[in-house]
């Protein structure tokens, strides 16, 4: 089971729009806490979440959300869904094209369920490491909302450290936090290794991140677009082995140059430790 926080960020949506699915009826909590009210969810639902992003995503009100998933329409049926409205998405403004390939992802999460191995994860001791970081606010923590936020991070980093003369020591690091303002929104820290010492002359930050005593890790390879059915695969084995993740996976870019779809990216989601 998932409090709504740690199923929002497994689902990457926010916890404002789960509560909004629970108040019309759409996605319900798998159990509520009678004493306290506190919602709780199963790893199984992601299946009808994806569902719902995918179809609201491509235009369709709740309501027809909600008739067409009562209907338990398949991953074909949505494929056809999605090439009727592709030629309208695809004319639309940048903002839809980042829409589209968020519809996309989650079609090929639904694609795969049932057919998600668990047998990759690792339990393992993450060590700590000093990072050279830039940061920014993204106003979620989908990938729509992520990756045009932390490309122009790291390009800008590289420049910074180029100019200072730093060189980096080892792959990008990028973790997560809740941004002060809240509303769903997300601190991105985008990161590379380096080993020299904090410098208030350099216009970016040296911090050492510390280590994680107990992460899941799974290897995802391939554009950070497409990274649901990784996180979603963790999602299932820490369900599964009755475990707790606190905050934010991270990403551990062991292979990030040429195409998006040949980088190779860990990612490390801590667990509760004693859980």
């Amino acid at each position: 089971m998932f409090g709504i926080g740690d199923f929002a960020r497994h689902g990457r949506v926010s916890v404002r729009m789960l509560r909004h699915y629970d108040a019309v009826g759409l996605l319900r909590p798998d159990r509520v806490d009678a004493a306290t009210g506190y919602r709780y969810y199963a790893a199984g639902q992601l299946a009808r979440l994806n569902r719902v992003i995918a179809l609201k995503d491509l235009g369709f009100t709740l309501e027809q959300v909600r008739s067409i998933l009562d209907e338990e329409v398949s991953a074909e049926q949505l494929r056809g869904m999605l090439r009727l409205r592709r030629a309208e998405l695809a004319a639309a403004m940048a903002a839809d094209a980042a829409r589209l390939a968020g519809v996309e992802a989650r079609l090929r999460t639904i694609e795969s369920e049932g057919r998600m191995s668990t047998d990759d994860v690792v339990i393992k001791r993450v060590p700590g490491v000093r990072l050279a970081e830039l940061t920014a606010t993204a106003e979620g923590f989908e990938p729509a909302q992520i990756g045009p936020v932390i490309q122009p991070l790291y390009d800008e980093l590289c420049r910074r450290l180029d100019a200072a003369g730093v060189r980096p020591v080892g792959p990008g690091v990028a973790y997560y936090e809740d941004a002060a303002e809240g509303n769903g929104a997300v601190l991105v820290h985008a990161g590379l290794q380096v080993a020299v010492e904090p410098d208030g002359q350099y216009d970016f930050s040296v911090v050492d991140l510390p280590a994680i005593e107990s992460a899941a890790t799974i290897v995802h390879r391939g554009s950070m677009d497409d990274v649901l059915r990784s996180e979603q695969t963790l999602a299932r084995w820490i369900d599964a082995h009755g475990r707790r993740p606190t905050g934010y996976p991270r990403e551990f870019y062991l292979e990030a140059g040429g195409h998006p779809d040949t980088w190779v990216t860990e990612l490390q989601q801590p667990l509760a430790t004693g859980a």
